[in-house]
């Protein structure tokens, strides 16, 4: 080729081994999330389960949220921070293309004072949190999460 750029086959064969890497590696880091539904909740917050009437507990954002039954683990999610995106919902367009929070469990909510928009979630989110990555009209979202 008259002005083209010539690579070697063993520069070509090094960029695609570095692509496979690439890739895998971004498939690998989603493989290790879990799926499951959430909903939101409001104030108030207090008593929790996971540390009683101390405000001090949630983060300066707001970013929380309280553990369903199938992350619960007798308790021992207080404090576990959680990746979590929206993937779908039962109304088009109510995820929040490319948002993804980080939120601290602060509550088991099957026990928390105030309702969850939806019962029997994998986990309830502040509304702040929730409106990050959904729209907030939604009651119930199909989500994706990670400890982190």
């Amino acid at each position: 080729m008259v002005g083209a750029a010539m690579i070697s086959k063993s520069q070509y064969l090094f960029f695609q081994f570095l692509i496979i890497i690439l890739l895998s590696t971004l498939f690998i880091h989603f493989s290790q999330a879990d799926v499951g539904t959430a909903s939101h909740y409001g104030p108030p917050f207090l008593p929790t389960a996971c540390f009683g009437g101390d405000a001090s507990q949630f983060p300066s954002s707001n970013m929380f949220g309280s553990a369903g039954e199938g992350i619960w683990d007798n308790g021992a999610a207080c404090g576990r921070l959680y990746e979590v995106r929206c993937i779908s919902a039962a109304v088009p367009r109510t995820c929040i293309p490319g948002q993804t929070i980080q939120i601290k469990i602060v509550d088991r909510a099957q026990s928390s004072v105030s309702r969850p928009s939806s019962s029997d979630t994998s986990m309830v989110l502040s509304t702040t949190a929730f409106q990050i990555i959904a729209n907030v009209s939604a009651s119930l979202i199909n989500i994706e999460f990670q400890q982190v």
